[in-house]
């Protein structure tokens, strides 16, 4: 009998396969894996955040405009129900069916944190990478989890689309400080929601394994 042999691996054998991945990412979305749970590391994220922006209040010596930044999607409201069903792939016209829909929940702790900054007399801006087209949607869905009273949307206008993200937000948070308010802090699930310049004296970054943008 010859003797039975198996050739060497090749290196994208190390890769996990993409079917067993995307399990993984509903058994972190559902805390039902050893990876984590998704509300809880949000819930910690916004808690600090929460506690930072306690703080600076109460030392603003100066009485500077304090401004709160939060990005929009999976950050203020989630999309998961929508990724979920579209097997975590990206197809415009379902997304744009799905933002139309202003059915996105919100994000628990960042409410809280949204309620907090009011309390204390933050502003709050939401900074998105949504095109202006989708405002009505957007400021609708807001409103309707509970986001009412913030100082401005600001969105992609059409000029604004193709602008890589970090330009754009950073240039939108340039504004925000040409307009006289100090930039306390901002929180998103993107690194490209936060870098670039003026950045805020906190940035808080909130866990996505479900997709990124650069």
């Amino acid at each position: 009998m010859c003797a039975q042999h198996v050739a060497p691996l090749a290196p994208g054998e190390r890769l996990q396969n993409l079917d067993k991945f995307k399990q993984r990412l509903e058994q972190y979305h559902a805390c039902t894996c050893a990876c984590g749970c998704y509300a809880r590391d949000l819930d910690r994220q916004a808690d600090r955040t929460i506690a930072y922006l306690r703080n600076r209040a109460m030392h603003n010596p100066r009485h500077q405009r304090l401004a709160l930044v939060l990005d929009i999607d999976e950050t203020t409201l989630s999309n998961y129900d929508e990724m979920q069903k579209a097997g975590f792939a990206y197809d415009p016209k379902t997304w744009d069916a799905w933002v139309a829909s202003e059915q996105a929940p919100a994000i628990a702790g960042t409410l809280r944190l949204f309620h907090e900054a009011q309390k204390l007399g933050v502003s709050v801006f939401f900074l998105t990478g949504r095109p202006d087209t989708q405002r009505a949607a957007t400021e609708q869905n807001l409103r309707a989890q509970g986001f009412d009273g913030f100082a401005k949307l600001l969105m992609r206008e059409p000029t604004e689309l193709k602008t890589a993200t970090i330009a754009f937000k950073s240039g939108q948070r340039a504004q925000i400080v040409g307009e006289g308010y100090t930039l306390a802090v901002s929180v998103g699930d993107q690194w490209s929601d936060l870098r670039g310049t003026p950045q805020a004296e906190y940035s808080v970054k909130y866990p996505n394994p479900y997709y990124f943008i650069p």
